[in-house]
């Protein structure tokens, strides 16, 4: 089957190039993926080529947004496994958002006092240019 080729109306099947090209994570990371479990959808071939579907598009997106919110690939393995087998604990994965909402939200105060600070310091440097320039001594 050639990359790009369809086995059927809604099965696209992809080679690690295409995918990396796609997901913007390179080779080596979509393998270790594999490799901890994460990309579970990759049939091999006969040759020991990899074959992706469609679906590891979207996986690997999911993984970096979990990845970016905080969630250690541990965490995230759990939580895969359980929608894999529709068998996730309500009240562990509600304990495990709330947690790495808590840290969102902890990031997301941070950065706005870093914003704060870097807007009080853009005026002040806007300011004392005002000033230079009226004063003559503006460097250009």
């Amino acid at each position: 089957m050639l990359e790009g080729q369809h086995t059927s109306a809604m099965d696209t099947i992809m080679r690690i190039a295409e995918l990396e090209r796609r997901t913007g994570v390179n080779r080596h990371t979509l393998r270790y993926y594999e490799k901890e479990g994460l990309l579970q959808e990759v049939a091999r071939r006969g040759n020991n080529y990899r074959d992706y579907p469609e679906q590891a598009v979207q996986r690997v997106g999911m993984l970096r947004q979990l990845k970016e919110l905080g969630f250690s690939l541990k965490e995230i393995r759990q939580v895969l496994d359980a929608l894999r087998t529709d068998s996730i604990d309500c009240e562990q994965g509600a304990a495990l958002m709330a947690d790495k909402k808590a840290t969102v939200d902890r990031k997301i105060a941070e950065l706005r006092k870093v914003s704060a600070l870097l807007g009080r310091e853009q005026r002040r440097l806007q300011e004392s240019a005002a000033l230079q320039r009226q004063q003559g001594r503006c460097r250009a």
